[in-house]
């Protein structure tokens, strides 16, 4: 069995993960809370997606905090239109991202 050097797992697991992408209907909306504050919401990932590392590397190319609750991922502030390039840059595809 072959193992990935940069993820320690193996590469047939990173197949799958790969695969899991392509089959997801993400959805991203912004939202407006308390004191006028807006978060975007990005919703829709199956159980399959790992979905913290997901949440972190939209942080960090994002430059904003944010949070997972409910199987989706809140950012601070309204970045619907980053959003989507960078989970294209992730590997999601880009049909499968719907921004409302």
């Amino acid at each position: 069995m072959e193992i990935d050097p940069k993820t320690g797992l193996p590469v047939e697991a990173m197949a799958w993960e790969d695969l899991a992408k392509t089959e997801q209907k993400i959805k991203v909306t912004s939202e407006k809370r308390r004191y006028g504050k807006f978060i975007t919401l990005v919703s829709g990932f199956d159980k399959t997606i790992d979905i913290k590392s997901t949440a972190k590397s939209l942080k960090a190319e994002l430059a904003c905090g944010g949070t997972i609750k409910n199987n989706s991922i809140e950012l601070q502030g309204n970045h619907k239109r980053q959003v989507k390039k960078v989970l294209v840059k992730l590997g999601f595809p880009e049909e499968s991202i719907v921004i409302e």
